[in-house]
């Protein structure tokens, strides 16, 4: 069952939050496959899609904080090189573009109260703007601290106010942590 579910989902193309598509309306068939795909930036197995193409490599896993202010790591870095084009991760609204703390930053507002960070970037955006997935926001910028490589990509979500992990957003388990147990039998 959970298969055909899959199946079926993969081919139905979806509509967009906030649409609606009227009874006996057609929907238009997704193209046929070719003999040699394009690279598709949207393919994912979540509600996101990954912001840098080809799939990148995580540097640095989303580590929670244990209080609201305390220590953690609220998102993850994705090494990237320099210059290397970011990509909406889904449609939204451009809530900022610009700079903090000398870095370019680009935060993103979609539906149901999801917010998508992007740095350090320089922007090709700006505030205001409606963005589609896939659709460019920036370049990426060297000099990521605490980056292994040249240049990393630092992307962030949150639901409200709570930091959430992205990979868990394009259907990727991050790093599994385990908490401690204790029997009260």
């Amino acid at each position: 069952m959970v298969a055909v579910a899959f199946l079926l989902l993969a081919v139905v193309p979806s509509v967009g939050a906030g649409q609606a598509v009227a009874a006996g309306q057609a929907v238009a068939e997704p193209p046929a496959p070719s003999a040699s795909p394009a690279p598709n930036v949207g393919a994912q197995a979540g509600r996101l899609a990954w912001p840098l193409t080809p799939r990148p490599n995580v540097a640095r896993f989303f580590e929670p904080p244990a209080t609201v202010y305390g220590p953690g790591h609220r998102g993850v870095d994705l090494e990237a090189a320099a210059g290397q084009d970011v990509f909406a991760a889904d449609m939204g609204v451009v809530i900022f573009a610009g700079q903090v703390g000398g870095r370019g930053v680009v935060a993103v507002d979609h539906d149901g109260g999801l917010r998508t960070t992007y740095l350090p970037i320089a922007p090709t955006v700006a505030t205001g703007d409606q963005v589609y997935r896939g659709q460019k926001l920036g370049t990426v910028v060297a000099g990521h601290p605490g980056c292994p490589t040249a240049a990393c990509l630092h992307w962030g979500a949150r639901k409200g106010e709570e930091y959430i992990d992205p990979l868990a957003l394009v259907g990727v388990p991050g790093r599994v942590r385990l908490k401690p147990w204790a029997d009260s039998r």
